[in-house]
């Protein structure tokens, strides 16, 4: 019998293409757990903990020299206790802000359609007729809620004044 025989086991991928895939997946990874509001809310929350502190160091200058460590740690102590009691209030500003952030510009964003619809209707008579018909299938109470737009293009369709 030989025993000769050499086995050798190479393996399948690269060790530094492994690597590479591993950082890119934590990347991912990390961009997934990333949250806009969250990070407001942090800035919100290190803005207010820097006024309270520069309000403590203000209140803290007037001391003498020799409370200086107590003075230090009473900076440190309403430091840490602004980030306690605004950590949640920060938070829900951030959720708020962004939120309305998000309806002003989905209502620009609209009334710039609109606009732009109404400008391409007056210069082409097929799309203003597509209009009328629109408009006259819609009902009155529809339009109360509408855009000041929408309820501009509704009455100026309706006494048939197709320019401006």
């Amino acid at each position: 019998m030989n025993h000769n025989f050499v086995h050798l086991e190479y393996p399948l991928t690269h060790p530094g293409v492994d690597r590479a895939e591993k950082v890119v997946s934590n990347f991912k990874r990390l961009s997934d757990t990333f949250s806009p509001t969250r990070t407001l809310a942090v800035m919100l929350l290190a803005a207010v903990v820097a006024a309270f502190i520069v309000v403590a160091d203000q209140m803290i200058d007037t001391w003498a020299e020799g409370h200086l460590l107590a003075a230090w740690v009473a900076l440190w102590a309403v430091a840490f206790a602004a980030v306690g009691l605004f950590a949640g209030v920060s938070k829900t500003v951030a959720i708020q802000l962004k939120s309305g952030l998000d309806r002003c510009a989905a209502n620009m964003a609209q009334r710039r359609s609109d606009e732009r619809l109404w400008a391409i209707a007056q210069t082409d008579a097929r799309l203003m007729s597509d209009l009328q018909i629109a408009m006259s299938r819609s009902d009155e109470e529809a339009l109360l809620g509408e855009s000041s737009t929408q309820r501009r293009v509704s009455r100026l369709l309706r006494q048939r004044q197709f320019y401006i």
